[in-house]
């Protein structure tokens, strides 16, 4: 499984419901989290694979490895393999995001 970035389409933005549904109608179970304005992440990796939708603000995820940056606004979603290393940096409006696990 490679690094996916799928963008959100739609003509408004989603609601966190609808992201949530989205998620459940592929059988994942979501959290949501937040951080502030600036806040950042170093690089680390984890042993399972998320899946990861922006509600609202924006982060950058950063790929070291790959030598590639992926800025998130809301909609769009991530999903990031186990053993991926990344870091995020929070846009300067901070970020609400929906994340769940997939099994690896």
């Amino acid at each position: 499984m490679s690094v996916r970035v799928v963008r959100w389409e739609g003509s408004e933005r989603p609601s966190e419901s609808s992201l949530r549904q989205m998620l459940r109608d592929e059988g994942l179970d979501a959290y949501l989290w937040s951080n502030g304005p600036g806040d950042l992440y170093s690089p680390h990796f984890h042993a399972y694979s998320k899946v990861i939708y922006v509600v609202t603000g924006s982060i950058t995820f950063g790929l070291p490895d790959l030598g590639q940056s992926i800025e998130l606004e809301p909609g769009d979603c991530l999903e990031l393999p186990a053993g991926v290393r990344h870091d995020a940096a929070v846009g300067k409006r901070g970020v609400s995001c929906l994340e769940a696990h997939r099994e690896v």
